[in-house]
């Protein structure tokens, strides 16, 4: 077994290319999960059982969202099972490319997860704000349009890798930067306002408003693409 220092170092060759990556899960999570990864390489985890851990975690914030009024207290319990969730979401996958124990069935089991969690924490939202204030249903679009997008975007991302061909723009510092309200690290931030529900409205909005300007720019460019790939592929 490996200490955690030689993970560590051995994990510098394991990591996925982070170019364009948006800013919170380009500098701050993927090393986040390097940590992790090298902790559970250190002390013989598997990729699994990091996955199964880091969306329990994921799950008990967007419970805690959904069943526990907002507070202080609770919004500072969010926003930790949500960096940690995101953080085992990108260890996972470095430990199993460090193992070389990546299979199809982690593959799809960390996308089924994934594909849940990204709906559901804006349902829960959806869930809480109309508990608290039901005569004010239209708010609730927000969070609903919120779940629809997420889940046709994660649609669209996963696609894209599959295809290996469409790209969005260069892989630039600025380029992660201008892309930084659609990070999902980003959002998870978000919830430290979750106890003042004024701000934390206008800031999931507008996260919202940010998220749906780039999923028509970024769809519309994937797509010609994609088209413009078709058209060159021999028959």
């Amino acid at each position: 077994m490996t200490t955690f220092g030689e993970s560590l170092q051995a994990l510098a060759f394991a990591q996925k290319p982070t170019r364009g990556a948006p800013a919170y899960s380009r500098w701050v999570n993927r090393r986040l999960g390097r940590l992790l990864a090298a902790g559970a390489a250190s002390s013989g985890c598997s990729p699994t059982q990091l996955t199964v851990f880091g969306s329990s975690c994921t799950g008990s914030a967007i419970a805690v969202v959904a069943v526990v009024r907002p507070s202080p207290m609770g919004a500072a319990v969010v926003v930790v099972l949500l960096v940690i969730g995101y953080a085992f979401d990108a260890a996972d996958g470095q430990l199993a490319r460090l193992q070389g124990r990546a299979t199809l069935a982690g593959e799809w089991l960390d996308h089924v997860l994934d594909s849940g969690k990204l709906p559901l924490l804006h349902l829960a939202v959806a869930a809480r704000w109309y508990r608290d204030d039901p005569d004010r249903g239209c708010r609730l679009l927000v969070p609903i349009g919120f779940a629809v997008l997420a889940s046709v975007m994660f649609a669209a991302y996963l696609l894209d890798g599959r295809s290996g061909r469409a790209s969005l723009g260069s892989g630039s510092v600025v380029r992660s930067l201008l892309v930084a309200p659609t990070d999902y690290g980003l959002l998870c931030l978000a919830f430290v306002l979750w106890w003042w529900s004024p701000g934390f409205t206008v800031l999931y909005a507008g996260l919202f408003v940010a998220n749906a300007v780039f999923a028509v720019v970024a769809l519309a460019v994937w797509y010609r693409q994609l088209v413009a790939v078709g058209s060159r592929s021999p028959r």
